[in-house]
């Protein structure tokens, strides 16, 4: 999954610039390109960007849909602000972790030109001048010096996009090596992946199910583990997939037989997350 990582201001040409980009590797190469971002979410942008929480929450999606797509033939576009650098970077250990290269196309116009653009816009697609101004703000600039950063591609609202270069970085440049903590270590039996995605999944459905009962400081039993949960808040399907995920991603490097020690293991993990 050779990733483009599109960034800049809100209305800095970001989208129709994917759009060039996947008809031209489409067009010039054998590879499917899907294109993931705020439209293919529908998110309303003024009600995301104005939550703290609920753009957290928009950011996690974007970052699960690429996950889903990795795979090491497909070219995925990511099409958002993209405008943290930690959140680029956590781009990057994806990349790194689905052992594919990845590139950043930066729209770079002036707040003023963006400003413009925006106000041209359907009153329904228009971001509110508060949200515009506080993205503005925000936005944390691409460097070409930090690896998650490179290779930078910077594209001025009238230059025409370099898709050689931009096709050569994606194609022909070799995956960033991945380190200890992105590379899967050997099983120890065929039966074990299994297990961990059986009871880690049996695990989340109790949580889920308890919670339609429970309140604020109940426990969780949940069969096979020595543990309880204990519920300090209400937790979305959303946050204990993340949860479990990570977890799989750590115990796979540290691979048990026994799936008991599984669902203990697990309730651990999950009670010092969520507290």
């Amino acid at each position: 999954m050779p990733l483009v990582v599109l960034c800049g201001f809100p209305c800095s040409g970001k989208t129709q610039r994917a759009k060039e980009l996947k008809l031209f590797l489409e067009q010039n190469s054998e590879r499917k390109v899907h294109v993931v971002g705020d439209e293919t979410l529908d998110l309303d942008r003024n009600a995301v960007y104005a939550d703290s929480q609920k753009e957290k929450d928009a950011r996690g999606a974007l970052k699960a849909e690429v996950e889903r797509k990795v795979n090491k033939e497909d070219i995925v576009i990511l099409d958002s602000l993209n405008y943290i650098k930690g959140y680029r970077y956590e781009l990057f250990c994806l990349i790194k972790h689905a052992q594919t290269p990845h590139c950043l196309v930066y729209c770079l116009t002036s707040p003023e030109t963006s400003s413009k653009w925006n106000s041209e816009r359907d009153v329904s697609e228009r971001y509110s001048q508060e949200i515009f101004d506080a993205l503005i703000l925000r936005f944390e600039d691409p460097d070409s010096r930090n690896r998650w950063d490179s290779p930078l591609f910077t594209v001025h609202q009238d230059d025409q996009l370099p898709f050689e270069a931009i096709s050569d970085a994606l194609l022909k440049r070799k995956a960033p090596p991945p380190n200890q903590s992105t590379q899967n270590q050997p099983l120890s039996s065929a039966n074990f992946l299994y297990e961990l995605d059986r009871v880690t999944q049996d695990v989340l459905m109790v949580i889920f199910n308890a919670q339609k009962t429970s309140v604020s400081g109940d426990y969780i039993t949940v069969p096979g583990a020595t543990e309880k949960i204990e519920l300090s808040r209400n937790i979305n399907m959303a946050e204990l997939r993340k949860l479990r995920r990570q977890f799989i991603s750590y115990t796979k490097s540290h691979p048990t037989e026994d799936s008991a020690q599984i669902t203990n293991m697990f309730v651990q993990y999950l009670n010092k997350s969520l507290h």
